[in-house]
């Protein structure tokens, strides 16, 4: 393992957006910098805290940097939410890449901790110290090194050390996919940071991911659509459908309208940019069930379960809305030749529910990301595909 020496000292590095990826911007706090994945203006335009933290929690998000190091040290500040009832959840990994492949993980136990009861929705708080995130022994080439921060905690940085200088990760042309969806493209469930299956599925392809994936908020609000609208992006897909449904928040005369003032706001911004719709996967407690669900702490699992009332034709469920999803894509694709459309089933379906189940009845496990991304990266970025090329 190579130690920094006095003759060979750790280097301050400052830390901004030219060496971040995956943030649109950084707030700084009282620890530090803190990664945003959506803009001020557009933090200032909803009040709910689940978002906040959705939207500060860095899916996707890494540092990515072309040295020499042999060591790099990253101070933190994680903030991770323990929810009243469920199991206490692994500290967040921090992943390393090293010239595209995975090179090691580590993770932080030190942090604040926010626990949260789902019944009463009361919280309490423990602050706790920073940690520091170390790497050792690197080759002493020049290579490019990525940092994937956790993509369920909220993580403040405070310092970044190296024992050679840095510099931003060149330029190589690649094409940047900005994704947004829900919990499951957030990667809330998924094994790390980098195995969540929009960053599995921009690795096999060769594309910069920006995630804006915002766990429990794909809720087709206004101001996300102004968010994509403005940020370059040469492919752009939108996954639609299960949060309306679990939080019961529109009927079906609301949606389609809905989707297509989402859809429109998008092409203000990018008229000819490659643009795939997508429905929801599986999701069997919500195929013909609306909302609202609710988590049964008593059921085996801790699972959720769907509230609403199946006879009434004016709620969304997940078969209305993919029917709902493919009918407004046909009927836009006849003036948009390129919105493309993507059966959310093609990805995750019965056969998948069948062998992968979902452990809580709503996210898909560690080898349901892997699938969803080995399927998406063929069908969409493969041959014929709407992402081909």
């Amino acid at each position: 393992m190579t130690e920094a020496t006095e003759a060979n000292p750790l280097l301050d590095i400052p830390i901004d957006l030219r060496i971040l990826r995956g943030a649109l911007d950084l707030e700084r706090t009282a620890h530090g910098l803190l990664p945003h994945r959506l803009p001020g203006w557009a933090r200032k335009q909803f009040p709910d805290a689940y978002l906040a933290r959705a939207e500060s929690s860095p899916s996707g998000v890494r540092l990515a940097v072309r040295t020499r190091a042999t060591v790099l040290e990253l101070d933190v500040h994680p903030t991770r939410t323990v929810y009243r009832g469920l199991p206490i959840p692994a500290d967040g990994r921090y992943d390393l890449h090293l010239n595209g492949r995975p090179a090691g993980w580590t993770s932080v136990s030190e942090g604040d901790v926010r626990t949260m009861d789902l019944t009463t929705l009361a919280e309490t708080f423990r602050p706790g110290p920073p940690g520091t995130v170390r790497f050792t022994g690197l080759p002493a080439e020049p290579k490019d090194l990525e940092l994937w921060l956790p993509q369920n905690e909220v993580v403040e940085l405070l310092a970044l050390r190296t024992d050679a200088p840095v510099e931003p990760i060149p330029d190589r042309g690649r094409k940047v996919w900005l994704h947004h969806g829900s919990s499951i493209s957030h990667g809330t469930s998924a094994d790390s940071p980098s195995t969540s299956w929009p960053a599995l599925a921009a690795a096999q392809a060769g594309v910069e991911l920006l995630n804006l994936g915002l766990s429990g908020n794909a809720l087709l609000d206004p101001f996300l659509a102004r968010v994509i609208r403005d940020t370059p992006a040469d492919l752009i897909s939108v996954k639609l459908g299960i949060n309306l449904v679990n939080s019961d928040l529109l009927r079906l005369r609301a949606f389609a309208p809905a989707v297509h003032g989402f859809l429109d706001t998008i092409r203000e911004g990018h008229p000819h940019t490659p643009l795939l719709l997508i429905s929801p996967l599986l999701c069997p407690i919500q195929e013909d069930t609306p909302g609202p669900i609710v988590l049964d702490l008593a059921s085996p699992n801790a699972c959720f379960r769907a509230l609403g009332d199946p006879t009434d034709p004016t709620r969304l469920t997940l078969r209305t809305i993919r029917a709902e999803l493919s009918r407004l894509a046909d009927q836009r694709a006849a003036d948009d030749p390129h919105l493309h459309y993507l059966d959310g089933l093609s990805l995750y379906g019965e056969r998948d529910f069948a062998e992968l189940p979902l452990p809580d009845a709503l996210h898909p496990d560690g080898a349901g990301h892997r699938r969803i991304a080995e399927r998406f990266a063929e069908s969409v970025f493969g041959e014929g595909g709407p992402f081909a090329g």
